[in-house]
């Protein structure tokens, strides 16, 4: 019969356990340069303040610290991942108590 809804073909493998890795690694090697420019420009931002003549920069510090520990949580997840990868638990396996995945 002619109007199948059979898929033709196999499905397009996923990338390989190693492969994903690799891409974690990159992107938390990502997020650590900018937690370190994060941390950089705030202890610039830090010497130039002068209290003496109303020269502060508390805004700017503040915002840099938030982005600093956001990336530090982002690179704690994929720290994360890349365990769960190589213990082998899978999204799938993974089960649940009261919303906590463990």
């Amino acid at each position: 019969m002619s109007g199948s809804n059979e898929p033709t073909g196999a499905p397009a493998p996923g990338p390989t356990e190693a492969e994903e890795i690799a891409a974690l690694e990159a992107e938390m090697a990502a997020f650590a340069a900018q937690r370190d420019d994060c941390v950089k420009r705030c202890r610039a931002l830090m010497a130039a303040e002068d209290p003496e003549a109303g020269v502060f920069h508390n805004a700017e510090i503040f915002r840099l610290g938030q982005d600093r520990l956001r990336l530090e949580v982002e690179m704690e997840f994929r720290r994360k991942k890349i365990n769960r990868i190589r213990l082998g638990i899978t999204e799938d396996s993974v089960g649940c108590a009261g919303g906590l995945a463990f």
